[in-house]
C-alpha cells in the first residue's frame, strides 16, 4: 500500500537538517582554524530544530506513523471504532488548534512589541511565525489522516 505523502513538510525538514549540518560544520571549521566562532549558529540551529520537529511530526502524522495503542481500536466493532477514530482526530485537532491559536497570538504580540532576538538582533517574530504555520499544516494532516482511517485507507499495523 502506498503511503500518503507530505511533500512540503518533507522539503522543509530536509532543508532544515541540511542547513543545520552545514552551519554547524562551518562553525566547527572556523572555530578550529581561528579560535572564534559564528554568532548566528546557535540561534539559527534552535530555530531550524523547531521547524524540523514540526515538519517531521507532520510527515509522521500524514503517514500514520505516530505512536498509537491500537488494541482497543482493533477489538471494537465497526461503529464504535469509527467513533473512537473521530474522537482521536478531534483530540488531535483540538491540541493542534490550541498550539496554532496561541502561537499566532504570541507571534502577533512579538510583532507589536518589536522584540529582537538576543543573538543577532533579528525580529523575534521571524522565528515564532513558523510555530502557528506548521501547527496549522499539522491540523490539515490530522484531518487527512482521520478521514483516511475512517475510509479504511490506512491499515493498522498490529
Amino acid at each position: 500500500m502506498k503511503h500518503p505523502d507530505a511533500r512540503l513538510e518533507r522539503l522543509l525538514a530536509t532543508l532544515a537538517i541540511l542547513i543545520i549540518g552545514l552551519i554547524s560544520l562551518a562553525n566547527v571549521v572556523v572555530r578550529y582554524l581561528t579560535g572564534g566562532s559564528f554568532a548566528f549558529t546557535e540561534e539559527f540551529s534552535v530555530f531550524l530544530l523547531v521547524v524540523l520537529t514540526f515538519a517531521g511530526a507532520a510527515v509522521a502524522l500524514r503517514r500514520d506513523r505516530h505512536i498509537r495503542i491500537g488494541l482497543l481500536e482493533r477489538a471494537l466493532p465497526a461503529a464504535p471504532r469509527r467513533a473512537l477514530i473521530l474522537f482521536q482526530g478531534a483530540c488531535g485537532l483540538t491540541v493542534l488548534g490550541l498550539i496554532t491559536w496561541f502561537g499566532a497570538r504570541m507571534t502577533w504580540q512579538e510583532i507589536q512589541w518589536g522584540s529582537l532576538s538576543p543573538g543577532l538582533g533579528l525580529p523575534q517574530w521571524w522565528y515564532l511565525a513558523w510555530l502557528p504555520l506548521l501547527s496549522a499544516l499539522m491540523m490539515l494532516r490530522q484531518g487527512q489522516q482521520t478521514l483516511d482511517r475512517l475510509r479504511g485507507r490506512l491499515e493498522d499495523d498490529a
